[in-house]
């Protein structure tokens, strides 16, 4: 195939069959996907494990390609629970009536064709695609290599679903997992709306550096949690394990620990035994290092400049210790990449503060990070966690996945 752009028209032009379709029937579509997929697990997983074969299960990005039983039916899940949402389409925004007799009105009306580029998750496939029916778009999938078979056979599911409602096959493309037509897609602004890059922070950058069609950046999750003095220290404990170690290869996991060193004595001997359960690397600057060394914990480094802003997706975590709540909130400014941000604390004050003057997509307060995701946020699903401030922030979802369109009524009128 020389280029992609025949495959992008198509899709382009599949997309009025989208659009036209009413609300229940794109609630029946996905439905009907989701009996679909669920007929089809022990296919689905036999073709994932093609993918897991040639992937090191030391790398970070294993569990992100894994499909189980139970990760399938999560799917098939969340497809039916966008199905129950809202259409966010037809909104009437604004309407007015002008003294020349104009009927005006601004509605909300599905983008076009969206086009998603992500690398390792399956699952982006159906969340992508879901979103996209349920709100009217049609979509371009680029997945990555280490995951072909499963999404090949993941689009193939749905365009099973397409055909049965007449919808041409084209609606939802995968494309070739060539690098040379991401490029190509970057530049067809005559057929792609928006471009929602989702994966490692140099194929974000890349997209955003080279991209003609309007972009939003779904960010690296460099993650924090402040563990204040007045922290209920049992609490803050679960909080920092789950938040490290229950799926440490997502965006919304815990990548530094910042703990007042009124406490570091106390507190970081807590994690101990959960670390030592998970082997997490711990990263230490020089008072922390000197708490974990006391304590005898093996997997235990020092900490170098370059580990404070890294965004770690594995089972590692980097501790920085401060003398109170302005140089915490220092370090978060100097080092978040806009994600999800927390703080632990029974002080009221400092976590209203916290919460106020923290510039991220999602804030908390005594609670772990990894609640930063669209179906937890009762969304149904996401593309991707919105970084950036422009149209979207925070899980970008069914919601975000239109923009406007005006429409004027008139008896006549003409403007001289």
């Amino acid at each position: 195939m020389n280029s992609i752009l025949p495959l992008l028209q198509q899709t382009q032009q599949a997309s009025a069959s989208v659009r036209r379709f009413t609300d229940s029937q794109r609630s029946d579509l996905l439905n009907e996907l989701a009996e679909i997929i669920e007929q089809s697990k022990v296919l689905i997983m036999s073709e994932n494990q093609k993918d897991l074969d040639l992937m090191d299960k030391a790398d970070p990005k294993y569990d992100r390609l894994l499909l189980t039983e139970s990760r399938i039916q999560g799917l098939a899940d969340s497809l039916r629970e966008v199905a129950l949402l809202p259409d966010p389409t037809g909104e009437v925004l604004i309407e007015r009536n002008l003294e020349n007799g104009l009927n005006i009105k601004k509605i909300a009306v599905p983008m076009g064709v969206v086009g998603v580029i992500y690398e390792s998750r399956p699952n982006v496939t159906i969340d992508v695609a879901s979103l996209c029916l349920r709100s009217g778009n049609a979509c371009v999938l680029k997945g990555g290599k280490e995951a072909i078979f499963s999404n090949t056979c993941l689009v193939g599911l749905i365009h099973q679903a397409l055909a049965k409602f007449g919808v041409a096959a084209d609606a939802v493309l995968l494309l070739p997992t060539d690098r040379k037509f991401t490029e190509e897609l970057l530049k067809a602004t005559r057929f792609v709306d928006i471009i929602i890059p989702r994966g490692s922070d140099s194929l974000i950058q890349y997209v955003r550096q080279n991209s003609l069609i309007p972009t939003i950046e779904t960010g690296a999750g460099v993650v924090h949690t402040y563990i204040e003095e007045s922290a209920e220290l049992t609490k803050a404990k679960e909080i920092i394990v789950n938040a490290r170690v229950s799926r440490p290869s997502v965006c919304n996991s815990l990548d530094c620990a910042i703990v007042d060193e009124a406490i570091i004595d106390e507190f970081l001997p807590m994690l101990v035994e959960d670390f030592k359960k998970w082997n997490v690397g711990v990263y230490a600057d020089e008072k922390s290092y000197a708490v974990f060394e006391k304590i005898g914990y093996e997997n235990l480094h020092h900490a170098q400049p370059e580990d404070f802003g890294r965004e770690w997706l594995d089972y590692k975590i980097t501790i920085k210790t401060v003398s109170g709540f302005d140089e915490a909130l220092a370090h978060v400014q100097a080092f978040s990449s806009r994600h999800s941000e927390a703080i632990l604390t029974n002080n009221q004050v400092l976590a209203e503060r916290f919460l106020a003057e923290v510039d991220a997509a999602a804030v908390y307060h005594n609670a772990s990070t990894r609640f930063t995701d669209g179906g937890q946020f009762g969304l149904g699903a996401e593309i991707g966690i919105s970084t950036q401030k422009l149209h979207a922030r925070g899980p970008f979802a069914l919601e975000k996945l239109v923009t406007e369109k005006w429409v004027i009524l008139g008896d006549g009128q003409v403007r001289w």
